[in-house]
């Protein structure tokens, strides 16, 4: 899976992973926001583990059904399983919902079953909904997003920061076999293969990667409508994030998609930009 949880992850991730954007939205957030968030995203992180890990099918698709069972046992009052214990305080603070959780499941499930290669466009936003945006839905509850505005937020937002992901991560997703562009986009490109290889490989890739671009694109700009809309305090850290995730596809676009593709990294001075913008109150 390609997402921000990949690159921070939970409390013990958010330790090493200083210099992302997470770990610096999340560090602005009062204490037991931010904590809440941790729990949810080392639970992400623990899952997409089990995704993109090797070994056989069946066994890793054993383990996500034991993370199916553990949630289920937390919202049906049984002892949690000692992996879940912080989650439950946060569940009961910010009133998560369960289908969220098992919606993350179901994502990391599409990874496991199979691997993705050019999958068609409304399964691909099926997996952005489930890896990404209800990962939003979990967060903007933490974050205190009114709720008129939260799950269209946690919509656009999560398929914004998913698509820029797919495009930033083409080479590492094709070294495990996988490759998120939709076949709608490939085959309008003239492309009509659809193993990584060959796709990447392809000098019309950049054509098929264009409305991608301009899908995510149109994502930013509806969620930075959506935030203009609701208490500051109650989206500063998904406003960071934006900024600095919407600078990466704006880099993507500049530099180009075709190989040799150098890896994209956000400097730290654009990540301490978006904080003295969005952070301080």
């Amino acid at each position: 899976m390609s997402s921000e949880v990949s690159e921070a992850g939970g409390a013990d991730a958010a330790g090493r992973s200083r210099g992302s954007s997470f770990y610096a939205a999340m560090r602005i957030l009062p204490r037991p926001r931010r904590e809440a968030m941790f729990e949810i995203y080392s639970f992400c992180r623990a899952v997409d583990d089990i995704a993109d890990e090797g070994g056989p099918r069946p066994a890793r698709l054993d383990a996500l059904e034991g993370w199916r069972r553990d949630i289920d046992a937390l919202y049906s009052g049984r002892a949690p399983s000692s992996r879940l214990r912080g989650l439950l305080t946060a569940i009961e603070t910010f009133d998560l919902q369960r289908a969220d959780f098992l919606a993350i499941v179901d994502g990391m499930e599409m990874d496991v079953q199979s691997d993705i290669q050019a999958p068609d466009f409304a399964t691909l936003d099926l997996y952005c909904d489930r890896v990404a945006s209800a990962v939003g839905r979990l967060s903007v509850r933490i974050f205190g997003v009114p709720a008129a505005e939260g799950q269209g937020l946690a919509h656009h937002l999560g398929r914004a920061f998913q698509l820029t992901n797919i495009l930033r991560d083409l080479d590492e997703d094709a070294a495990i076999n996988r490759l998120y562009l939709p076949r709608e986009k490939l085959l309008a490109a003239g492309i009509f293969a659809t193993s990584p290889a060959e796709v990447l490989a392809s000098p019309a890739l950049e054509k098929a990667c264009a409305p991608l671009i301009a899908i995510a694109t149109e994502h930013f700009e509806e969620a930075r409508r959506i935030m203009a809309r609701c208490p500051r305090d109650s989206v500063r850290a998904p406003r960071i994030m934006a900024e600095v995730y919407q600078g990466i596809l704006s880099g993507l676009s500049e530099r180009g998609l075709l190989a040799p593709r150098k890896r994209m990294r956000t400097p730290r001075h654009r990540i301490l930009l978006a904080i003295m913008r969005y952070g301080l109150i």
